[in-house]
């Protein structure tokens, strides 16, 4: 970690402008996709805490701090070629070795293939447009920026599919609700130090990461279908 970023105050005790500059010039100067996912993590969980407190200032500066860390996630990856990697010139601190590709560099970093996808769409999103959302009284999740970035890209060509019987969707809906309330009052962190089985665990994480990344993009815009 920087210096920039072992200086930064603490959230929570620091004011608001100052602390969001602090944080805007520690992430501009961060050189590894680890660290950018280190803040970005840490900022899930502040704004996780904020929304449970009803601290909405400290909940938006969450959120900002978080576009932010993934979009620099995103710039730092895409220097990497997505095939062929290497050095392309400038500072070598934290940049991949000759030959490690994108994906090859960010799972090295610790993202699964859902988070480096999610990265590559934020710094996809115009800076303008992105500075406006991320400034706004309401700034938007990674999520819905993620979904920014891929508006105004053609879909990947695939088979015709088919809507599933609403038995299951509803059952899938179900699933993900309990999912939501779980992950809003349990520490990620905490649960993988008590994981007794890692490589079954990222197993099952992987496998999640494809399914909700396919389902995020399928889904509608607009309100619920009556």
């Amino acid at each position: 970690m920087s210096e920039t970023t072992q200086n930064l105050p603490a959230v929570t005790d620091a004011r608001l402008p100052v602390t969001y500059e602090a944080a805007q010039t520690a992430l501009a100067e961060c050189s590894r996709v680890d660290e950018c996912k280190d803040w970005s993590d840490k900022a899930a969980a502040l704004a996780s805490y904020a929304r449970q407190a009803k601290d909405n200032t400290l909940h938006n500066l969450a959120l900002r701090i978080q576009a932010r860390a993934q979009r620099r996630m995103g710039e730092l990856l895409k220097q990497i070629p997505e095939q062929r990697g290497g050095d392309r010139g400038g500072p070598t601190g934290g940049r991949p070795p000759i030959g490690e590709t994108r994906t090859q560099a960010a799972r090295g970093a610790g993202l699964s293939d859902h988070q480096r996808k999610t990265a590559m769409r934020v710094v996809s999103v115009p800076e303008p447009a992105f500075t406006a959302a991320v400034e706004s009284p309401e700034p938007p999740t990674v999520t819905e920026l993620a979904r920014m970035g891929t508006s105004s890209k053609p879909p990947d060509p695939e088979p015709e599919v088919q809507p599933a019987r609403p038995a299951i969707a509803s059952r899938a809906l179900g699933l993900l609700r309990e999912l939501a309330a779980f992950c809003g009052t349990n520490d990620a962190a905490a649960i993988a130090l008590a994981c007794h089985d890692p490589d079954i665990a990222r197993g099952h994480v992987e496998e999640i990461d494809r399914w909700l990344d396919r389902f995020v993009t399928r889904l509608p815009s607009g309100k619920a279908v009556p």
